[in-house]
């Protein structure tokens, strides 16, 4: 993705996780704001982000973070909201096991608490270890744990898958939780 698109995409993903009113709107329980009054709240800070910028937004995130509705009027993140939305996900058994990426750093804490939500609405897990160290090394030499889910769901854990394949959990017990 182009420098200028990687920025946009930062943008819309403040506006639709985190803060949509840093340009004064609101989404609705679901998190879907209508494009139309999206696209003329954020131009009046970015003039050129039109249409054709957020299709192209949509299309090349290589995340898949935000989706259109069935009709092309409405938009949304597709998770990692800080920001109480519902996203009316159904509970989804998860494959075995799953991976969650994380910073070297974190792994004291996560030795002591587990995976947490912090300020967003679930923990997230790949599927794959390979997209969890993508997300590791976002934030610091990444270290992937493995998620016993199946033994999760056995203890009445609840999981959901969400639009862009991104599996959620409330929390992960330290006891569900393979280190390196």
């Amino acid at each position: 993705m182009r420098k200028e698109l990687i920025k946009k995409s930062k943008f819309l993903s403040l506006i639709l996780r985190h803060n949509p009113g840093k340009v004064g709107i609101e989404l609705d329980e679901a998190g879907w704001v209508d494009v139309a009054l999206l696209l003329a709240a954020v131009q009046k800070r970015q003039r050129d982000f039109t249409r054709e910028v957020l299709e192209e937004v949509v299309a090349t995130n290589d995340k898949r973070r935000f989706v259109f509705s069935d009709n092309g009027k409405r938009i949304r993140a597709a998770q990692g909201h800080s920001i109480g939305v519902d996203l009316g996900l159904a509970p989804t058994v998860p494959p075995d096991l799953l991976y969650h990426g994380t910073a070297e750093g974190n792994l004291e804490s996560i030795r002591q608490h587990g995976l947490i939500r912090g300020a967003r609405d679930h923990v997230h897990l790949s599927k794959d270890a390979e997209t969890a160290t993508r997300v590791g090394q976002r934030h610091g030499r990444p270290v992937v744990l493995i998620v016993g889910a199946a033994r999760m769901v056995q203890a009445g854990h609840t999981f959901y898958l969400s639009d862009n394949g991104v599996w959620l959990t409330a929390a992960v017990p330290v006891e569900f939780i393979e280190f390196p």
